[in-house]
């Protein structure tokens, strides 16, 4: 069976994880010192923290900016249920807008309409790896009109003195939009280092920040930083300094640091990112080649003037199914011993979701994309081989149902 989203993992990250083992220091320490400097240098930000995981960035940003019951988020219907997720751990709402017509990304024309007085946050998500539209979510909330809805509830929000961009990017790392990287187009970024995702570090993420020049963005990451650290005032590496033993606790903060362990293969990933990309986008390009030539294939966009995909999924739509067509069509590729998937579930068919009345119907655009589409293998130790059975799988299988 070809295997749908492998690890690259090698000799070069065996050796990498060994050197951190055998060195004494396997938690949070050097090594993921330099994994956040060189991810800051990569995406052009100000200041990266990594931790365990890209839910556990997406959360500590939430309580940093100081979310609350009775605030509401704006995040597309259209992502994975951590998008979400973290923002009914902080006790506020999740208000879902549908996705745009011309891609699988959040509608700027949605989120305007949904905005109240109670939207702290606005979460884009960057499906597939292809970045949303930055400039005019970043023109959107600069708006005087927009900005006048905005009622702060603490020293953060009025320091902002608007709403909060925080990019779910997830899948995009690599991407760019107008030149600049993705995790530098937004307040904040977050990205995810887990094992299918085109940078891995097993488990990972990186909170990015490029926030406006009245923040002190090394005093915000000392925040995030001790919100990792159940609220421990110092980290393990600050505390081997000599007598530098005694710490607080400052708040009944989290557990999510990034090992260095993590970090050591992440960084093995990101000095060689750049040939990943490489074969990422050969493979893209072989497969909408390939499927283009047939009338019921619709091919996702990777490049524009003026953006360019991290090239992480591959979204086919079959034109003209039903979802149980799509289902059939995903078994007979399985037949042919091709593994597949779907991004993603809209959150409204999840039972978390649709039991707190959010309704499928009301996100027409969101199940137009879904129900069609079958998401297939790209990661760098596919071969043309594999690529040409993925394609005559897909083929087949098509045919043999529509």
């Amino acid at each position: 069976m070809l295997k749908f989203s492998p690890p690259r993992l090698d000799q070069t990250t065996v050796d990498a994880v060994s050197e951190v083992l055998l060195s004494g220091w396997i938690t949070t320490g050097p090594k993921t010192k330099q994994f956040e400097k060189e991810i800051s240098d990569y995406v052009g930000c100000r200041k990266t923290i990594c931790l365990n995981s890209a839910t556990a960035g997406l959360e500590l940003v939430c309580r940093w900016f100081g979310l609350k019951e009775g605030d509401e988020v704006i995040v597309p219907a259209y992502t994975y249920c951590a998008s979400a997720n973290i923002i009914l751990h902080c006790g506020a709402k999740p208000v879902l807008v549908d996705i745009d017509e011309k891609d699988f990304n959040i509608s700027v024309n949605n989120i305007r309409e949904a905005i109240t007085e109670n939207t702290k946050i606005i979460i884009p998500v960057d499906i597939g790896g292809w970045p949303c539209d930055y400039d005019l979510i970043n023109e959107l909330v600069n708006e005087p009109s927009i900005k006048a809805v905005f009622t702060p509830n603490n020293e953060v929000q009025k320091k902002l003195g608007r709403l909060l961009v925080m990019s779910d990017a997830a899948h995009s790392i690599g991407a760019s939009m107008n030149g600049k990287m993705t995790g530098s187009l937004a307040d904040i970024t977050v990205f995810s280092f887990h094992a299918v995702k085109n940078l891995t570090t097993a488990e990972g993420g990186a909170v990015c920040m490029n926030l406006p020049e009245q923040f002190d963005c090394d005093e915000v990451y000392q925040i995030l930083n001790i919100k990792s650290l159940h609220g421990q005032s110092k980290d393990a590496l600050a505390k081997t300094q000599v007598g530098n033993w005694r710490y607080d606790v400052l708040e009944p903060g989290y557990k999510c640091n990034m090992m260095d362990i993590q970090a050591a293969i992440g960084l093995v990933e990101l000095h060689r990112y750049d040939e990943t990309l490489k074969r990422r986008k050969e493979i893209v390009n072989y497969y909408a080649n390939a499927l283009g030539q047939y009338d019921w294939a619709q091919i996702p966009d990777f490049i524009s003037e003026s953006k360019e995909s991290s090239y992480h999924l591959f979204l086919l739509r079959i034109k003209d199914i039903t979802e149980d067509q799509r289902d059939e069509i995903i078994s007979k590729i399985f037949d042919k011993q091709v593994s597949v998937n779907v991004h993603f579930q809209p959150l409204p068919l999840l039972t978390a979701y649709n039991t707190r009345g959010y309704k499928m119907e009301d996100y027409p655009e969101a199940f137009n994309k879904y129900h069609n589409e079958i998401t297939l293998p790209v990661y760098f130790d596919l071969t043309d081989s594999d690529l040409e059975l993925v394609v005559n799988a897909v083929v087949e299988s098509v045919s043999e149902v529509i």
